[in-house]
């Protein structure tokens, strides 16, 4: 079959570092993911000397500069070994993490941060600058989780809702071509929140039954046309917890791609609770695909 593929380009990749070992983590992570792609990695460490100008002597500034610097060469030095034909750069910007990360991201390419740290890139609790990251960011993000010794899988896990998460799938298939892993799409449907009723989701009615596999069925047939060396999975689930069955599914999985959308009926840039859910508990890194792009799309149209 003949690849009608229109799927997106994966790009560079930029790391966030701020001294912690979940900044570590996250930097050797990128760097396997930039070599996978094929592409540069930029590291980048957010002093934020800007805004503690007022609270800091020019000797601490100094003193913090110096520190980032020191950071940022021995990250760079760790990724070197790793992979010595990667293009690495580094960056240490007199900015906080948070703007710090976006300009060098660009538009374009894939922000990496690390799921905790005692540094500027704090740990990612409701309001942290991880989350803000993730929430704020026009670019995919990856959320490096799970143990650095985990074991390959060969799957790549797409979370599948509705129709709007084709974008976002088609990002966990170009990931999976890159690892030669299998693609695995989940929908997981809330019994308390269906079609019509929660009784006739909780009675199993044909029609709730037959919408979770129209949805699923066209996302992956579409993948398949589109990727016909993949092999591609799909599985629907019913469950009173989506982030259970999604956390449970990712120990099985080498990365977890999902569309990061709004919370219902909240405005801004804001994460949905199940994004938060699994940011928080997945066992594999998570990388979110912003919702903004189809709001971009729609505005250049």
């Amino acid at each position: 079959m003949e690849s009608n593929r229109s799927g997106p380009e994966l790009g560079s990749v930029t790391v966030g570092v701020d001294g912690s070992e979940a900044g570590r983590r996250a930097a050797l992570w990128a760097s396997d993911e930039a070599a996978r792609r094929r592409s540069p990695l930029h590291i980048v460490y957010g002093s934020d000397v800007d805004g503690r100008v007022l609270s800091l002597s020019a000797e601490d500034a100094e003193r913090v500069r110096a520190e980032g610097r020191e950071l940022l060469d021995g990250t760079a030095e760790a990724v070197r070994d790793r992979h010595p034909a990667l293009c690495v750069s580094t960056e240490l910007s007199r900015g906080g993490s948070v703007m710090s990360l976006r300009r060098a991201a660009s538009g374009h390419g894939t922000l990496v941060v690390g799921d905790g740290g005692t540094g500027v890139l704090d740990s990612l609790m409701p309001g942290s600058v991880g989350l803000k990251v993730a929430a704020q960011a026009r670019t995919p993000v990856i959320v490096v989780r799970g143990s650095a010794d985990d074991a390959g899988h060969g799957v790549v896990l797409a979370a599948v809702r509705d129709e709007r998460d084709l974008d976002s799938v088609r990002h966990a298939a170009r990931e999976a071509e890159l690892r030669k892993a299998a693609l695995r799409l989940l929908h997981v449907r809330n019994l308390f929140q269906s079609i019509g009723s929660a009784t006739r989701a909780l009675d199993g009615s044909d029609e709730f039954s037959d919408s979770l596999e129209r949805i699923l069925t066209a996302v992956a047939e579409q993948i398949r046309a589109e990727y016909p060396s993949l092999i591609v999975q799909a599985d629907a689930v019913r469950s009173a917890s989506v982030v259970g069955v999604l956390v449970e599914a990712s120990r099985h999985a080498d990365l977890l791609v999902m569309g990061g959308r709004r919370s219902p009926g909240h405005t801004g840039r804001t994460l949905g609770r199940a994004t938060h859910g699994l940011v928080h508990h997945a066992h594999c890194p998570v990388e979110l695909i912003p919702h903004h792009n189809d709001e971009h799309r729609n505005e250049a149209s």
